[in-house]
C-alpha cells in the first residue's frame, strides 16, 4: 500500500491560487469592457474647479537674474524686474547656479547680464540675455514678454540718460531671447507627456474601482471569501491585469509622443518606465480602496472620477502652473500623487535626467504606493458585512 502524497507546500498553493484568480480576472476583463458612468455631481465639480481653481494668468514668475557685471549701470539695467508684479527676481552671480535652478524648475527663466555689459554699453552694443523655460509654450511666451518689456523700459531710460549728457556714449541695449526645453515653442510638447498621467489614472484608478465594485455588488467576492483564497491573493489578481493594461497604455503614449507628435525624449527610458510603474501602483491602489469602501458601481465610478481623474486633469499642473492658483487649491494639488508624476514625466521628456528631482519624486510616489496598498489590504477583509 503506497503512502499518501505529501500536501503541496503553502507557497505553491499561493501561486496556484494567484494564477487561477489572475486568469479569471483577465478573461472577465476581455469579455466585459467597463462602461464609465457619469453622475450629476460632475457638472458641480467642474463649475467649482473652473470657477475657483483655474487661472491662466502668470504672476510672480521666478526669474534668476545673473549679474556677472555688478556695476551700478548693470544693476539699474535689471531693476525694472523688481517693479513688476509678474516677475519675482532671484539675484545670483553664477550662471551655473541659475542653470541648476532652471533644471529643477525652481525658476521659470534666466536674465543674464554679461561681465562686459558696462564697457559694451558705453560702446553702444550692450546686450542682456533672457532665457525662458519653454516646456509650457504659452507660459513661456508670457514670461518672455513680461521680462523683455521690463528690461526694455530700463534700456530706454539708459539711452535717455546718454542723450541728456549724464552718461555719454550709451547706446541701445539689445535683448537676446532663447527658449530652453521646447525649441519648437509648441504646447504639444508640453501636453503630450501629461497625457500619460491622465491615461494611467483612468486605467488604474477609474477602471479598477469600477470592476472591483462590481465584484462586491454581484457577490462574487463573498463567494471567494468562503474558499481558501486570501485577501492578498484577491488584491494581487485584481492588480495584475490592470497593471498590464496601464503599461500597454504607457507604451502607446511613448510611441505616439515620439513618432506621431515628435516630442523629444531627453531623459532615460528606464527612468520613465520605473516612475510610470510606481504611479500606476498608486492609481490601482486608489481604485482598490475606493471600491472596497463604496461596494457599488455607480458610487465607485463617481468617487473615482471626482477624487482621481478630475484632480489629475485640473490640479496636477497638466493645464496650468499651480503657483498661480489660490493657496488652498495649491495645497490640494501638492497633495496629489499625479502632481509629482506630472512634474517627473515632463522633466524626463523635455529636460533630461535631473536626478535630484527624479529621485525625490520617485521616493514620494513609492511612499504613496506603499501606504495606499496597505490601506487597500486593510479595507479588503475576508468577512461578510
Amino acid at each position: 500500500m503506497t503512502a499518501p502524497a505529501p500536501p503541496p507546500a503553502p507557497h505553491s498553493r499561493f501561486w496556484q491560487r494567484l494564477i487561477a484568480l489572475t486568469r479569471k480576472e483577465t478573461r472577465q476583463l476581455v469579455r466585459d469592457p467597463s462602461s464609465l458612468a457619469i453622475g450629476i455631481l460632475l457638472p458641480i465639480i467642474l463649475i467649482l474647479i473652473f470657477g475657483y481653481g483655474l487661472s491662466l494668468d502668470v504672476k510672480n514668475a521666478p526669474m534668476a537674474v545673473v549679474l556677472e557685471d555688478t556695476s551700478p549701470t548693470a544693476v539699474q539695467a535689471v531693476s525694472g524686474l523688481q517693479l513688476t508684479p509678474y516677475i519675482s527676481p532671484v539675484m545670483l552671480t553664477s550662471m551655473h547656479d541659475a542653470e541648476a535652478l532652471m533644471h529643477q524648475r525652481q525658476v521659470d527663466g534666466i536674465v543674464r547680464v554679461p561681465g562686459d555689459f558696462s564697457r559694451r554699453l558705453a560702446a553702444g552694443d550692450a546686450s542682456i540675455q533672457v532665457i525662458v523655460h519653454g516646456a509650457d509654450a504659452n507660459k513661456a511666451a508670457t514670461v518672455l514678454r513680461y521680462a523683455s518689456g521690463a528690461l526694455a523700459q530700463n534700456a530706454l531710460r539708459l539711452a535717455d540718460r546718454g542723450a541728456g549728457g549724464a552718461a555719454p556714449g550709451i547706446g541701445v541695449v539689445v535683448i537676446e531671447q532663447r527658449l530652453w526645453f521646447n525649441a519648437a515653442n509648441t504646447s504639444t510638447w508640453y501636453l503630450v507627456p501629461g497625457l500619460i498621467v491622465l491615461i494611467m489614472t483612468l486605467v488604474g484608478a477609474f477602471l479598477t474601482a469600477l470592476v472591483m465594485a462590481r465584484e462586491w455588488e454581484r457577490g462574487t467576492l463573498e463567494a471567494l471569501f468562503v474558499t481558501p483564497v486570501r485577501p492578498v491573493e484577491i488584491l494581487l489578481a485584481k492588480i495584475i491585469p490592470y497593471f498590464g493594461i496601464g503599461m500597454a497604455g504607457l507604451l502607446l503614449c511613448l510611441v505616439a509622443a515620439r513618432f506621431l507628435f515628435e516630442v523629444p525624449m531627453h531623459g532615460s527610458l528606464a527612468a520613465i518606465v520605473v516612475s510610470a510603474m510606481l504611479y500606476l501602483l498608486v492609481a490601482v491602489a486608489v481604485g482598490l480602496v475606493i471600491s472596497s469602501v463604496t461596494r457599488n458601481q455607480f458610487l465607485a465610478s463617481q468617487v473615482a472620477l471626482i477624487s482621481s481623474f478630475l484632480p489629475s486633469l485640473m490640479l496636477s499642473g497638466f493645464l496650468f502652473d499651480l503657483r498661480n492658483v489660490p493657496t488652498v487649491v495649491r495645497i490640494v494639488g501638492q497633495a496629489l500623487p499625479a502632481t509629482y508624476f506630472m512634474e517627473l514625466i515632463r522633466t524626463l521628456f523635455l529636460a533630461g535626467n535631473v536626478w535630484s528631482l527624479i529621485l525625490r519624486n520617485c521616493a514620494i510616489l513609492a511612499v504613496y504606493a506603499l501606504v495606499l496598498l496597505a490601506v487597500a489590504r486593510f479595507v479588503t477583509r475576508k468577512r461578510l458585512d
